[in-house]
């Protein structure tokens, strides 16, 4: 256990740096985050590990690792740095003001469409800093299990983890092939069909890839999959090139929506209806900023989702079925 005596005399600043270095596991990093020089870290950290009288951190050639007891102090400032925060944006909304800092993180797909939406939640909060951190979903579940940020946006909530999710807008998954392709144009074709098709997967673990091994295990069928890549950008110009057909997130085909290079597949069973959520940590108090943000996805991107994808194929608005 960490020694309170002693810890009365750490100051805000050390606890700050501190919690940087363990964050980054990187001195530099650090550095850069703050806007200190490196050695102005350095004493920071020496002076915290002196009130401490245990060591915080180890460095092991250029690697630095946290000890049990760093691991402590990292969870203690990130509970007093989230306390302070809330704090500070509860005194600005007493005062009928919105501030504060809105920390996001969301799934690559999500790219599609978060920023859009940011750009209207911020013309109504002006005062809100955004920060939005947009990485796979293997990713994304680290920082939820690390509680990094106020909300984390996802197709498919996790199973593994005890959270709160908040579904705020449609997500269709779509079957996508060349305009050429063999069975562009046709109605109604079965999935069987449709399995005998070279596919082009997401990695393992993204939530997309996730809901198409699902939806056909339950339909008794195998995907052929013949390659995977990291990105649906990536997908997408993959499937330009004739390497196979794939199943994307109606989202990231708005750019292509007048292409004649690409067409979406009518096929039994398709579009699987998904949704996107918000989650947080089930014992999680969302910050001002975050249940404004929540607050507004609710209200708002559900309209803007309609209007997003209207007219596109395999797209209902919400409410029908």
């Amino acid at each position: 256990m960490i020694n309170k005596a002693n810890m009365k005399h750490a100051t805000l600043r050390q606890l700050q740096v501190f919690e940087a270095v363990a964050r980054n596991l990187s001195f530099t990093r650090a550095a850069d985050e703050l806007h200190l020089t490196q050695p102005t870290v350095s004493i920071q950290i020496k002076q915290l590990t002196d009130i401490v009288g245990l060591p915080l951190l180890e460095q092991i050639g250029k690697r630095v690792f946290l000890t049990d007891l760093g691991q402590e102090l990292l969870a203690v400032c990130r509970d007093t740095f989230e306390g302070l925060s809330q704090f500070e944006m509860l005194i600005s909304d007493r005062k009928g003001m919105k501030t504060g800092k809105l920390r996001l993180s969301a799934v690559t797909t999500a790219k599609y469409f978060i920023p859009r939406l940011l750009g209207s939640f911020y013309k109504r909060y002006p005062g809100i800093e955004v920060s939005l951190n947009v990485t796979n979903r293997e990713m994304i579940l680290q920082r939820l299990e690390n509680n990094e940020d106020d909300l984390y946006i996802l197709g498919q909530p996790p199973e593994h983890i005890d959270v709160h999710a908040d579904y705020f807008m449609e997500n269709p998954l779509v079957v996508l092939a060349p305009y050429d392709h063999p069975l562009s144009g046709k109605k109604n074709i079965p999935l069987s069909r449709l399995a005998e098709e070279p596919f082009l997967m997401r990695e393992p673990g993204s939530g997309t890839r996730l809901a198409l091994e699902r939806f056909f295990s339950e339909q008794g069928l195998a995907l052929k999959t013949r390659m995977e890549l990291g990105s649906s950008a990536a997908i997408k110009m993959a499937v330009l090139g004739g390497l196979g057909i794939a199943v994307l997130s109606a989202h990231t085909l708005a750019l292509e929506r007048n292409s004649k290079e690409l067409s979406i597949l009518d096929v039994t069973g398709f579009p699987i209806r998904r949704q996107w959520h918000a989650v947080y940590p089930a014992d999680k108090r969302l910050s001002v900023v975050g249940s404004a943000f929540l607050d507004f996805l609710k209200q708002e991107s559900r309209s803007e989702a309609n209007r997003y994808l209207a007219g596109m194929p395999g797209f209902l608005p919400m409410g029908e079925n």
